[in-house]
């Protein structure tokens, strides 16, 4: 009988500690939009991106103009000169190549770059939230915006507003 009253009281126990979680929403694309940072540091990476496009486009040019030469000269010139010709053009690729991983690459100049200007517009985020969720007692927070598992959440629970009135950002 104990043991029946013992588990009752665990189970119950449980079903309470169960309710008392805290959740709350935020809609990160929502506050991004709001945060001038943002958007200026999106521009940024924008112009470099286009800039460094232009930088290896201007290499793949080179490289079909060189193919497009050697092919209508190809008829004319002898094995050693075809041979440096295309090693030439390889040699063009390849720099071309090894320029868009060095900008692009996974660990690339563009990743660094965002890294550099989005970390710290993150942390604030981030900062804020941890403040909110400790001030009324939050023990999770879901990001409505990728979380594509939300069919359905309250408004009542989205805390998107108060993160931008504690970054500065009221509407």
């Amino acid at each position: 009988m104990k043991k029946i009253l013992l588990t009752i009281m665990v189970v119950f126990a449980g079903a309470l500690a169960a309710n008392a979680q805290k959740f709350a929403l935020v809609d990160m694309e929502y506050i991004l939009k709001h945060v001038p940072a943002y958007e200026r540091a999106n521009e940024q990476l924008n112009q470099v991106s286009k800039k460094w496009e232009g930088e290896i486009q201007a290499l793949l040019n080179e490289v079909e103009t060189l193919y497009k030469k050697y092919q209508s000269e190809s008829v004319f010139l002898s094995d050693t000169q075809k041979s440096k010709a295309e090693e030439a053009i390889v040699a063009k690729e390849k720099e071309a190549s090894e320029l868009k991983k060095k900008y692009f690459g996974s660990e690339g100049e563009l990743f660094k770059k965002r890294q550099s200007l989005m970390s710290p517009i993150q942390d604030e985020i981030y900062n804020a939230v941890k403040e909110i969720c400790d001030k009324k007692g939050y023990q999770l927070v879901l990001d409505r915006a990728s979380g594509g598992s939300i069919i359905y959440a309250s408004p009542k629970i989205d805390i998107s507003d108060e993160i931008l009135q504690r970054l500065g950002y009221s509407n």
